[in-house]
């Protein structure tokens, strides 16, 4: 490296931030991320960024307001410090379940949040597994959309799983879902569900044979775990036998931990994107993106292909 790199992050997940400092052999910038005595959140960089390349490792997670207006913050200080670059690095990227406008008057937040980077000076986006593709064209900067899908896959080849099939919770997760069946030569299915409201869903059918056989269901994050428990269950009473699950983000508010237990899993397989926190139980099974995301963030340095890293 040329030297001007600088790894900068908020409090979101410095867990995550430590794993890629690490990655990189870079250490983690000395920055004051707190907050003021009634709640306003106070930044200051304490070292020289002028003319540097600086990455803020920042998901913006649950409390996700909190999460954000820090990214926002740092992003205008290090901009204000005269950075050359700044890219702000969300493994988690907040709000983009409101992406479109699907009722009358609600509004495209994700579109909102693109804005509010923007002006605060971002000049690239690191991301990973947007729930929403589109998303990436809400930008007017350079974007970089990693995928989860390898480290998922590697650790599903590991274990061998005999008569696998990929199965999808539903119609929207197709995409994604294709894309695990095709790397670890399994079957396909669709579990076929209406929403009836954002924490109910009534399951309808499933398409593709999953009768005697192993189940990995993927999906990019899990709120409230109620749809993925519920095409769990449905993938059992057809008479699917072990099934497991592969999410990107464990958002798992309120008793979604509770939910997966009670649930026809082996195991629940999330990515370090988002902490567990409190959340922890031995049900989960985290699996790091550390090496992708610094391995995009050195690539990125050094303006080299990113894209490649998919070949």
């Amino acid at each position: 490296m040329n030297g001007q790199l600088k790894l900068f992050s908020g409090n979101a997940n410095f867990e995550l931030a430590k794993k890629i400092s690490n990655f990189l052999k870079v250490p983690l910038g000395d920055a004051l991320v707190t907050t003021f005595s009634e709640g306003e959140i106070r930044v200051k960089i304490n070292e020289d960024v002028r003319g540097r390349d600086v990455f803020i490792i920042q998901p913006t997670c649950p409390p996700t307001n909190n999460n954000l207006m820090e990214l926002l913050i740092m992003i205008d200080a290090i901009k204000r410090a005269s950075a050359r670059r700044i890219t702000a690095v969300m493994p988690y990227f907040g709000y983009a379940r409101q992406d479109r406008k699907d009722q009358p008057r609600v509004p495209i937040t994700a579109k909102l949040v693109a804005n509010l980077l923007e002006t605060a000076g971002a000049n690239r986006i690191l991301t990973m597994d947007l729930h929403a593709g589109q998303i990436q064209g809400f930008f007017d900067i350079p974007l970089d959309h990693l995928f989860a899908v390898n480290t998922v896959v590697d650790y599903f080849a590991k274990k061998k799983i005999k008569d696998l099939v990929v199965a999808s919770p539903d119609v929207g997760g197709i995409k994604m879902a294709r894309a695990y069946a095709k790397r670890l030569n399994a079957a396909l299915a669709i579990v076929d569900k209406r929403r009836i409201d954002d924490r109910h869903t009534e399951t309808m059918n499933i398409l593709g044979e999953v009768k005697g056989k192993n189940i990995v269901i993927v999906d990019d994050l899990s709120a409230t775990a109620s749809s993925i428990c519920e095409a769990a269950v449905a993938l059992k009473k057809k008479g699917a036998l072990k099934i497991y699950a592969a999410i990107t983000h464990p958002v798992l508010t309120g008793s979604a931990v509770e939910r997966i237990k009670k649930s026809p899993f082996e195991e629940f397989i999330v990515s370090d994107t988002i902490p567990l926190g409190d959340k922890k139980d031995p049900i989960l099974k985290v699996l790091t993106v550390s090496s992708i995301l610094g391995e995009a963030i050195k690539r990125i340095h050094n303006e080299e292909s990113v894209s490649s890293l998919f070949n």
